[in-house]
């Protein structure tokens, strides 16, 4: 019998690498956005680029665009450095409005269903 939980805090999510494909770390996880009125996890955002977490830029990426990988102890995202270029993105302490308009426009990026 498996004991172990699919459930996790966020405060174990928060500072877990994010990988391309190809096993390249991209970044780390800096927060979870929650939606208030269902509770579900909409994006995971990634802290990248920088110096030892100074001139990082945010990376919302939808949720269900990363997969949890058991072997890399990481999440792992179908994006590659280069594409991080035009993703969209914020300064660390300059978070825009969530809106469902933000929202989509970052699940277009990503090629992901709105939902």
């Amino acid at each position: 019998m498996n004991t172990a939980s699919s459930v996790i805090s966020s405060s174990k999510v928060d500072g877990t690498i994010v990988y391309s494909p190809t096993g390249e770390k991209l970044g780390s996880i800096a927060s979870l956005m929650i939606d208030k009125l269902s509770g579900k996890v909409r994006y995971a955002v990634m802290e990248f680029g920088g110096f030892l977490g100074m001139g990082t830029d945010q990376y919302p990426l939808p949720w269900n665009s990363l997969k949890y990988e058991k072997n890399l102890g990481g999440y792992m995202v179908s994006l590659e450095t280069g594409q991080l270029e035009s993703a969209p993105k914020y300064a660390k302490n300059a978070a825009p409005e969530y809106t469902d308009e933000y929202g989509r426009h970052i699940y277009d990026y990503y090629r992901v269903p709105w939902n």
